[in-house]
This record gives structure tokens, C-alpha cells and sequence, in this order.
């Protein structure tokens, strides 16, 4: 089974390249972000199955790039999918998070840092199984159409 295409929006370097060489050493594909706008920058250019997402970034927060997402659909091809909970979406965070701001974007997960690593690894093989998931049901699809 392939890796998960994940997108890991850190901006503590430290965290950042712990949660990657584990990802990485299970065969996942990671992108790394240290703010909004790379993490902006690679939703649009890159196919991404499950976003970890730092809250507190230096130039603005996790909320602003799901926002970002909600506002601007037609910039990213799967917009629609994260808001529909197809494109999961884990917030990180070392501050509570309400529960206004999670029943307003509907995350897959909320990890409290310090998390577990095996909370991530777990959630990023559930996503490397959805893909896969959905590339054998795109081509049973495909099979009964032609």
C-alpha cells in the first residue's frame, strides 16, 4: 500500500522534523509548511490526503488557512472534499481549542501538544488507506463504464 500524501503545517522546527521522520520512515509522502502561505502555496499545486495543521503560525493561524480554503474553492482542487470531511484535516495546537471554532471546520481529530506519536501515525495509515480505498473504487468504476 502507498503512503499518504500528507501536508505537516508546523512552525516549531523541532516537532516539525520528529513528526516528519517518523511519517517519512513509514513511507508516507511529506510537504512541510511554517505558515499560511506555504501551507496555501502546496494545497494548490500538490494532491494532498490529510493535513496536520499547527493553529498558532507565525503569520496567521490554522483557522486562517481552512478559511482560506472555504473562501477561495476554486483555487484548490479539493476544497470542497476537506470542507466535506474527504480531505481530512488534524488540528495540532499547545492552546485549548474551543469547541465553537472545532464544530465550525469539523476536523478529523484535535491533538493537544503534546500529543502521542502513534495518534499521528495512525491517522496518517487511515489516510493512506482511504486513498487507496478510493483509487480501487475510481477504477471499479472506471471498469463498469467502459
Amino acid at each position: 500500500m502507498a503512503g499518504a500524501r500528507i501536508l505537516l503545517v508546523e512552525d516549531d522546527d523541532v516537532l516539525r522534523n520528529v513528526v516528519e521522520r517518523n511519517l517519512l520512515a513509514r513511507g508516507h509522502e511529506v510537504s512541510s509548511a511554517t505558515d499560511v502561505q506555504s501551507a496555501l502555496h502546496y494545497l494548490r499545486i500538490k494532491p494532498i490526503d490529510l493535513i496536520l495543521l499547527d493553529i498558532n503560525l507565525p503569520d496567521q493561524t490554522g483557522w486562517d488557512v481552512l478559511r482560506a480554503i472555504q473562501c477561495e474553492d476554486s483555487s484548490f482542487g479539493k476544497a470542497d472534499d476537506m470542507l466535506q470531511g474527504k480531505l481530512p484535516v488534524v488540528v495540532l495546537s499547545a492552546v485549548r481549542v474551543s469547541p465553537h471554532r472545532l464544530a465550525e471546520f469539523h476536523p478529523l481529530a484535535y491533538l493537544p501538544k503534546p500529543f502521542p506519536m502513534e495518534a499521528v501515525l495512525r491517522l496518517a495509515a487511515e489516510a493512506a488507506e482511504r486513498r487507496e480505498r478510493c483509487a480501487r473504487a475510481k477504477v471499479n468504476e472506471e471498469g463498469f463504464h467502459a
